[in-house]
């Protein structure tokens, strides 16, 4: 396994549609998922795409541990996710109803923005042994799905943004509890 270097913004690897992987059980794609796993710990990242380290295949890891997917109130489950690699991934809205929430990247180091995404989705993609893996996910869970399958289509959260005015560093988020 190894540390990848990660793509920061204006790199043209973000900037274009991934391929699909042709073969999801291939050994090269297991060592991908390997290495890019290792990098988004190293990272302390809650997620990474394959594009963010220079290879343009259609790969998301991702974690959405049970600390940072607090439940609501009307909620009665936890939607934490435990470690997932999801491969041609496709999403699907199921309540279009946005919640809004502060992202990083680790493509946009330094910077947070405040980015509205629907609040819950069913995504499906394939596992490292090329079987269908399918889930539901709301909140944080839902957020991090979204963010890294936008890496795909070449789409950084800024490009998501409504209002550039809640696009900070992350050094004065201090100031920015709640949005207005």
């Amino acid at each position: 396994m190894a540390i990848l270097k990660i793509a920061r913004m204006g790199h043209p690897v973000l900037a274009r549609r991934a391929q699909e992987v042709a073969d999801p059980a291939a050994p090269e794609i297991r060592r991908l998922v390997a290495d890019m796993v290792e990098t988004m710990i190293d990272a302390n990242g809650a997620g990474l795409a394959a594009p963010q380290v220079h290879v343009p295949l259609r790969v998301v890891v991702f974690q959405a541990p049970a600390d940072r997917t607090p439940q609501t109130e009307n909620e009665t489950f936890d939607h934490a996710a435990p470690l997932t690699v999801l491969i041609n991934p496709l999403l699907e809205t199921i309540d279009p109803t946005e919640e809004g929430g502060w992202e990083g990247c680790l493509s946009v180091p330094g910077l947070r923005g405040y980015v509205e995404r629907p609040g819950h989705i069913r995504y499906r993609g394939f596992d490292l042994d090329g079987k269908m893996l399918e889930r539901s996910a709301r909140g944080f869970h839902a957020r991090v799905v979204q963010h890294e399958c936008d890496h795909l289509d070449g789409i950084l959260y800024p490009q998501r943004m409504r209002d550039l005015s809640k696009l900070i560093f992350e050094t004065e988020a201090r100031h920015w509890a709640q949005p207005e």
